[in-house]
């Protein structure tokens, strides 16, 4: 690795973006972080090394790949553009690579904004929670095209266990849309299934032992039902998050003609959950409203 190439910098350092920029400096890579709270970014540097910098800007100055991981699209706005964004200093033939998970809308406008300064864009977010991030096993879906991808591949596969691309610009985006999908339907059934054992006067944990070895067995039950049963709910992924989450997905299946019936009404399962005070639970906590 040239140390040219090995000059990266992440932006965003919250409990997904402070691992996956240590797993880049772990790796070779020189990593100027920028997170919106500088202690934050100073306990980065303490932790892994590296540099930190007072704007997204100066982080970037001189990077080849440029890695977002903040909050939602207005976030990601307000480090990418204006005087001191990620855009005014990013050099030419270097690669904007997102993992917020935003909307496709705005992947393909980052893809545009980028194309046109000579900037590489690939929309990328993230599947496999905090615990993902920080044992280095997350999922990347990534959109963009694929000469830049060919190019990221193997720094984001520093903190990946899966990497794959998987369309144009927005691509990405709406591959975490299908995930986030999937993860409420199962979790509902999870949690319906659990409640029903309860009341029928089963060993919940008994049935999960005999029921995971088959046909029902999901991600989810293997890793978070005994802890549903306990009613402990504070394992990463929060219920805010994954409502921000399924409301970029319902407004995409609004443009796009899909039926998303269940997508919905668990989304509003969870607004109850945060009307209970778990707004920080872990998104488990479903079982939460029907044990009450």
């Amino acid at each position: 690795m040239s140390n040219q190439l090995s000059r990266v910098a992440f932006l965003g350092l919250g409990v997904m973006g402070f691992p996956m920029a240590g797993y880049l400096q772990q790796k070779g890579y020189q990593v100027t972080v920028y997170n919106r709270t500088a202690a934050k970014a100073e306990l980065w540097v303490k932790h892994y090394g590296g540099a930190a910098a007072l704007t997204p800007a100066a982080a970037v100055a001189g990077a080849s790949m440029v890695f977002m991981c903040v909050g939602n699209d207005d976030d990601v706005r307000s480090v990418v553009y204006g005087e001191q964004g990620a855009l005014s200093a990013m050099a030419d033939d270097a690669i904007l690579i997102d993992h917020t998970t935003a909307s496709a809308e705005l992947a393909r406008e980052l893809a545009t904004a980028c194309a046109a300064k000579g900037i590489g864009f690939l929309d990328a977010p993230v599947s496999g929670g905090q615990a993902g991030a920080e044992k280095g096993i997350l999922t990347v879906m990534v959109g963009g095209e694929a000469e830049v991808f060919a190019k990221a591949e193997t720094a984001m596969q520093s903190y990946s266990r899966c990497v794959k691309l998987l369309g144009p610009a927005g691509s990405g985006q709406l591959a975490k849309m299908v995930n986030q999908i999937c993860i409420a339907g199962v979790v509902q059934g999870l949690a319906e299934a659990l409640n029903f054992a309860k009341n029928a006067g089963l060993d919940g944990a008994a049935v999960v032992e005999v029921i995971s070895q088959g046909a029902a067995s999901s991600w989810q039950m293997q890793n978070r039902s005994l802890t549903m049963l306990e009613d402990k709910f504070d394992f990463g992924f929060a219920v805010d998050w994954m409502r921000k989450d399924l409301s970029i997905a319902l407004n995409e299946a609004r443009k796009n003609g899909s039926a998303l019936p269940l997508t919905a009404l668990v989304d509003q399962f969870y607004a109850e959950v945060q009307q209970m005070g778990g707004n920080r639970w872990d998104t488990s906590s479903l079982i939460k409203r029907l044990t009450r």
